[in-house]
């Protein structure tokens, strides 16, 4: 038996370049959702059918969301909707995976025991590369010291092969940008491994961000689950121009609704104002959705998208769009469940953060805010890119104002980093010359990959503990993310700004009215930035980094050694036993913001991420505890001794445990292996006061009981040395709240009501031990 091996040499630089994209479509009756796949046709007949029997059983105008998601209804006829009420079952056309997700998805995928994928799916690297030189040396670095190239991207690759996958190389890019490159199209419906996954919106589709498991039904052909979602309405007149960009509408939009605003609920752009903005900088504002909680956001179809798509080889794609435009923008005196106003033309630029990317202050005040908060003025370092924010008008418009101080003998004061989204957009700036004008005022490009925006940075310049503030143009910036040091002060903000502040050096410095100083002594000041929305002379494609499932696939072998330390293949979880949680402990109390982040850190745990074991130990390191205010020590209730979180975790194993958190608990990444770590280790219950939604999700899929404080005010009667019993379980129903039994370590004992959101399959999740679980049942 032949083994498949995956050949890194293209993502390196070294090997023939792809046909330009606009050679690959030929006229035919079916339009293919893409060029890598010419047997999957998109099928507007379908979606136009589906919204039609809908319309007419509700009788009203639909917005635009509820289009492409009715559209894509298992059963039309029949499905109860209700918004913020029903459980959908959907048919999304497609899925996407980033590597480091990718490992968990594909193993549970293995061992479900299907042969092939059942919708086009996809596998993108750009996680696990770590950013410090630049981004070839980085490339490089990676692939000689270590494991990764030689085993998890074999292991994606040949599971790709063998499953049939797309396979997308180290260095071809960020997801997103890979996705709206060639994957997005207006009314597509995608769920994507990573929580930025509604970077699709911005071509007028409706693409969400889920956990493993998810995909995997969707992969193998499941229909797909989803809370009927409420749609937030956000109406935009005005025109965007000089310092303003679009990432100043969803940092605005942030700042108004907070990070569990859009809980529950799709964000739809509309109104006049929509036209001013171009297709990537839709992108951008329903890339950072993902930081209000919303489950995706999206933009109706316009001529900004179309020009897009041509421009990016699919024309024809956008020629079959046209004819079905009523149904991919909002119906005239639809409703939403809430609306938002802004007006472009007054929207001042905005900087949010920083540890938290609500905290929204406008530029002209973020100096003087900064000297009150005490917050560091200097801005050691300035990072423009990410899946957010790395296009080539982002690119240009950057270039623009690094031209402006280069002409006056200027260069950066602070660090200066830029991170192409794609191999597209690397070659291509390249070739226009923005690449050369960023590295001439300081910056150093990083690799086609995430690299710092989520922690991989092997960042020298500060040492851990020390008070220091970067500016970056990503889109989150939570304790500790991009560096791994908690006193580092991120702030979000757009490209444009990242690089002014970046030439001056410091908070206090809003590029509208401040003077910058020549090393001459002349004083001037920056003019707007400008930049095209797309590249004249058509986009340079690069190196090709795209590996296409073979035909045959009976030959390619997937291999997981037993010995890996990156790679485990999974055991089933425990079935429920039948009978209440009694006398459970609880592992840890904690005290205020809990994110992904929090409970399975990222940055150098991510070579983990393909091990459930070893990545389980850093489950909750993060965390602050409620007992003495310390992040991973707590103690254990049955030495008396403190220790780390995980180490407790084992500890209590055999006997289970539960975690008390507070708000909101779970928001930020996708990952799930924040709800596979606390699974593994015998955990069985999360008690909160509220769940981000995607979290809550990958809770119940893996088995545990995600719960809610019935009366948020109980969360303040539960102790760290308490034992909690979860009563009611035999008569566990949609709708009907479970006990709590807090057992105090004096003897006195009180019930809390607890809440959920199980609807019947969930319930089923949970006797089988966890979805999975169930699904082999039903096979």
């Amino acid at each position: 038996q032949k083994t498949f091996c995956y050949d890194v040499s293209l993502a390196l630089g070294t090997g023939a370049r792809r046909l330009h994209v606009s050679a690959a479509f030929s006229a035919k009756a079916k339009v293919a959702m893409s060029r890598f796949e010419p047997g999957s046709s998109i099928n507007y007949e379908k979606m136009h059918e589906n919204i039609n029997i809908v319309r007419r059983r509700l009788n009203r105008p639909l917005t635009l969301s509820e289009k492409i998601v009715y559209g894509h209804l298992d059963d039309p006829a029949g499905q109860e909707i209700d918004r913020g009420r029903t459980y959908l079952r959907l048919r999304p056309d497609r899925v996407a995976m980033q590597d480091a997700t990718a490992q968990m998805a594909m193993l549970q995928f293995i061992s479900s025991g299907l042969p092939k994928v059942a919708v086009p799916s996809t596998i993108h690297c750009d996680h696990l590369i770590e950013a410090q030189i630049g981004g070839v040396q980085d490339l490089q670095k990676a692939k000689v010291r270590t494991q990764a190239f030689s085993e998890v991207y074999n292991f994606l690759a040949t599971a790709a092969a063998k499953y049939g996958v797309g396979f997308w190389k180290p260095g071809s890019g960020i997801i997103h940008q890979i996705i709206l490159e060639n994957y997005a199209y207006p009314g597509v419906m995608l769920i994507g491994t990573d929580s930025h996954t509604p970077n699709g919106g911005g071509l007028g589709a409706i693409c969400i961000g889920v956990g493993g498991a998810d995909a995997v039904d969707v992969m193998a052909g499941i229909p797909w689950e989803l809370k009927c979602p409420k749609v937030i309405g956000v109406r935009l007149t005005g025109t965007l121009s000089g310092w303003t960009s679009p990432k100043d509408v969803i940092l605005k939009v942030a700042g108004i609704l907070t990070v569990k605003g859009g809980t529950g609920a799709i964000v739809e752009y509309h109104g006049p104002g929509v036209d001013s903005i171009s297709c990537t900088g839709m992108a951008t504002i329903c890339n950072m959705g993902a930081e209000i909680g919303a489950t995706t956001s999206v933009f109706p179809y316009n001529h900004r998208m179309r020009t897009y798509m041509e421009k990016t080889g699919r024309g024809e794609i956008a020629s079959v769009a046209d004819q079905f435009k009523d149904d991919l923008v909002p119906d005239k005196d639809c409703e939403y469940d809430q609306v938002i106003e802004i007006n472009l033309s007054e929207l001042k630029p905005h900087i949010n953060g920083p540890f938290t990317p609500d905290l929204a202050h406008p530029v002209s005040e973020i100096g003087a805010i900064a000297k009150k908060s005490g917050w560091p003025l200097e801005v050691k370092v300035g990072l423009i890119g990410s899946c957010t924010n790395s296009s080539y008008e982002d690119m240009g418009r950057a270039a623009s104002l690094a031209k402006q101080a280069l002409d006056k003998g200027l260069k950066c004061k602070a660090q200066f980093t830029v991170t192409p989204g794609s191999e597209q957009i690397r070659a291509t700036i390249e070739r226009d010359g923005y690449a050369k004008i960023l590295s001439d005022v300081g910056g150093i490009v990083l690799a086609n990959a995430c690299g710092p925006c989520i922690g991989q940075w092997d960042r020298r310049d500060v040492k851990k503990g020390e008070k220091n503030t970067i500016v970056t143009s990503f889109n989150r910036n939570f304790t500790a993310r991009n560096d791994a040091n908690p006193a580092t002060h991120a702030f979000v903000t757009s490209p444009e700004i990242v690089t002014a502040l970046a030439l001056a050096g410091t908070l206090n410095f809003n590029p509208e009215t401040d003077y910058l100083t020549a090393p001459n002594g002349e004083k001037f000041k920056l003019e707007p930035p400008t930049g095209e929305e797309l590249p004249s002379r058509d986009f340079d494609p690069g190196q090709d980094t795209y590996q296409h499932p073979p035909a045959e696939n009976s030959a390619v072998k997937v291999d997981v050694s037993p010995s890996s330390n990156r790679l485990q293949l999974l055991e089933p979880f425990d079935k429920w036993h039948g009978k209440d949680l009694e006398d459970m402990r609880i592992l840890i109390k904690v005290k205020g913001k809990c994110t992904t982040d929090h409970i399975s850190a990222a940055g150098p745990w991510l070579k983990f991420r393909g091990h459930l074991d070893n990545i389980s130990n850093n489950l909750l390191i993060g965390a602050v505890n409620i007992e003495n205010d310390a992040v991973n020590k707590v103690k254990n209730q049955l030495t008396g001794e403190y220790g780390g979180v995980p180490d407790v975790a084992r500890h209590y194993k055999v006997m289970n445990w539960v975690v008390v958190g507070d708000e909101n608990y779970g928001e930020g990444s996708s990952r799930e292996h924040a709800a596979l770590e606390p699974r593994h280790l015998g955990g069985r219950a999360i008690i909160v006061k509220s769940f981000a939604r995607i979290h809550e999700t990958n809770l119940k899929k893996q088995g545990l009981l995600p719960l809610t404080f019935a009366n948020p005010n109980d969360y303040d009667k539960i102790r760290p040395d308490d034992k909690i019993s979860i009563t009611g379980l035999k008569s566990f129903a949609p709708g009907k709240p479970l006990t709590a039994m807090i057992k105090h370590s004096d003897g006195s004992q009180e019930s809390i009501s607890l809440n959920h959101t199980f609807n019947e399959t969930q319930i089923e999740w949970f006797k089988a031990g966890s979805a999975l679980n169930r699904m082999k049942e039903l096979q």
